[in-house]
């Protein structure tokens, strides 16, 4: 008999959606510990390392005690733990609308497909390009989303390719995101403008909230 599944959870927390066309909701996060990528913009190392180790039950007992029904699973990486796949089953057998924010670097063929997934591409400007699995873009589906996070214009390009080659437009939501303090906000504002480009342009919202240092928000 096999063991029941156990995760190792950097935090849970009861905040506003921050990204995605959920933007502004509320939500509770399940933060998994652990990456394998390294991006240069990244604002959650300290997801990399340590964690507690929980029961997927008691994960989903946590997860029930805020009487939220949006929930994203996000890292780190999430679905680098296989324990992520049994608990985002977990959490759709029991109704939730369920987010899966992830790199794009690992097959997401094995979600369950009544939950969300929230690509986001590597764009050259994070250093993990060469990380994607392309695979993963043949297979959005309307109700997925993909994130294009955007440093300078060299990813702005980049992305716009990736967005005509895939035809992702036509596909699903397309989502834009300005690298935090580091891309000015009109200029990625005109790019799109411009370029007539019908995606959606994204801050993250939680960080004009709360300090954007801190956890859990």
């Amino acid at each position: 008999m096999s063991s029941p599944p156990v995760l190792r959870i950097t935090e849970i927390f009861h905040s506003l959606q921050g990204e995605s066309t959920h933007a502004g909701e509320p939500c509770v996060f399940i933060r998994l510990t652990g990456c394998p990528l390294r991006c240069t913009w990244c604002d959650t190392e300290y997801a990399f390392y340590g964690g507690t180790e929980m029961a997927l039950e008691t994960v989903v007992e946590q997860v029930r005690s805020y009487r939220c029904r949006l929930v994203e699973i996000t890292g780190g990486e999430p679905l680098h733990q296989p324990s992520a796949f049994p608990l985002i089953e977990a959490l759709c057998a029991e109704g939730f609308e369920v987010l899966i924010e992830t790199s794009g670097a690992i097959d997401t063929s094995p979600v369950d497909p009544r939950a969300q997934v929230i690509l986001d591409v590597k764009c050259p400007g994070s250093g993990m390009m060469d990380r994607m699995n392309w695979e993963n873009l043949g297979q959005v589906r309307k109700k997925d989303q993909v994130k294009f996070v955007i440093k300078d214009r060299n990813d702005y390009d980049w992305a716009l390719e990736v967005v005509n080659r895939y035809g992702l437009v036509e596909r699903c939501p397309v989502l834009f995101s300005p690298v935090f303090e580091e891309l000015d906000l009109r200029q990625l504002a005109e790019w799109i403008l411009q370029d007539g480009l019908p995606v959606r342009f994204q801050l993250q919202l939680h960080k004009y909230i709360w300090d954007p240092q801190m956890r859990g928000v």
